[in-house]
């Protein structure tokens, strides 16, 4: 698919964005368990052919990574970075589960690894991963500054925000420790230094756990996905009601597309409407 499209909904760029991508390979399969594929669209034949294509064109053959887009070849300079928000490993595991190419339990291994060893060197007392990863083959560290979007990108920015959400759900969904063992520190720290207060979470954070300059305002797409986090201990249940009560009381003008699209499919999972194919 086209990560953006024109105003009359023509591609406007050719190339893709991985989790979108992965995104609507999941929808699909929900579609086929709501309205079976036998009807005007076969469902489940079109989510095969979307994850056939993702792992083929989206998923780095050698170190099984996410790579960020499908307009990056093997021999492409950046073949070997990822942007943080693409590993969605509950949404492999479905991928798995209808396709039983051990493929995608090979890119979940790998992104888990990946990520721990970027909590362990660099945001051991924090657990942030920044908005892109380079060199997952060796030399794994932050993507310098002006890497691809901002001067925060290897940081805990606008990207890796979604990290949180994306990753808790992996234990939510499936109780794979890993996933709950990554979110722990996180959990723990934004406590700490929000002292309990939703309001006091920064749009953005350097991996040392500082807020960003001139950050210290509501961003939905933050403070939501935080709040799936919380979900992953019972312990977190006083600091998830308060998250929810403040997500709730903004209204749609008060934000973009961004942040009101993530704070929709968050609250869908925090309601408890949030499902998986063959449950």
């Amino acid at each position: 698919m086209s990560w953006t499209q024109s105003k009359v909904c023509g591609n406007s760029d050719k190339s893709s964005a991985s989790d979108g991508d992965i995104d609507i390979a999941y929808s699909l399969l929900l579609a086929n368990e709501q309205w079976s594929s036998n009807g005007k669209i076969n469902y489940i034949q079109e989510a095969k052919n979307s994850m056939n294509a993702i792992l083929e064109q989206e998923i780095n053959g050698k170190t099984f990574t996410v790579l960020q887009s499908n307009s990056i070849e093997f021999d492409s300079k950046d073949y070997f970075d990822m942007r943080t928000s693409d590993f969605i490993p509950s949404q492999f595991r479905a991928f798995y589960n209808t396709t039983k190419n051990t493929s995608w339990l090979k890119a979940i291994d790998s992104c888990y690894k990946l990520f721990s060893y970027f909590q362990k060197t660099y945001s051991p007392e924090i657990g942030l991963v920044p908005d892109f990863i380079q060199g997952s083959n060796n030399k794994q560290r932050p993507a310098k500054r002006h890497y691809l979007e901002s001067k925060y990108d290897g940081i805990y920015n606008y990207n890796a925000c979604r990290v949180p959400w994306r990753v808790a759900m992996d234990y939510i969904m499936s109780g794979d420790h890993r996933s709950k063992e990554f979110v722990d520190p996180i959990n723990k720290w934004l406590r700490e230094t929000t002292a309990n207060n939703p309001d006091n979470i920064s749009a953005g954070y350097t991996l040392e756990g500082d807020d960003l300059k001139n950050r210290n305002f509501e961003a939905l797409s933050f403070i939501s996905s935080f709040a799936i986090s919380a979900m992953v201990d019972i312990k977190n249940q006083e600091w998830l009601n308060k998250l929810w009560n403040y997500i709730i009381n903004f209204k749609l003008m008060d934000f973009d597309y961004y942040d009101n699209s993530i704070k929709m499919l968050n609250l869908i999972i925090l309601s408890h409407n949030y499902w998986t194919p063959n449950e």
